[in-house]
């Protein structure tokens, strides 16, 4: 995973926009991320030190439809990981720092 990094983008729910408050952030991540990958991307990204990054899979969502029992997805499989920022630090979870401009 050189070069990739494992966040993809923000997760902005009405549960994570509240976790906000207590220095909780919510990412979407790559299925082969990990916490140490995680907390990498944070320190290169938003410049800041991850206190702890826990990691939830939700699985994929599928519904059936009909009599005949078809498979309908509606969810693919993803990772979710909340990272928490250690105390006298925020960060706009909306913004990426620009690693390359130093």
């Amino acid at each position: 995973m050189q070069g990739i990094s494992p966040i993809i983008k923000n997760l902005t729910t009405e549960k994570s926009s509240l976790a906000q408050a207590n220095k909780q952030y919510t990412f979407l991540v790559r299925l082969d991320a990990n916490k140490v990958l995680i907390k990498k991307a944070i320190k290169d990204l938003y410049g800041v030190e991850a206190d702890k990054v826990t990691i939830s899979i939700m699985p994929k969502k599928v519904r059936f439809l009909g009599s005949k029992g078809k498979v309908f997805t509606k969810r693919a499989k993803i990772k979710k990981a909340t990272v928490s920022i250690k105390e006298g630090k925020t960060i706009d979870p909306n913004k990426f720092k620009d690693s390359k401009k130093k």
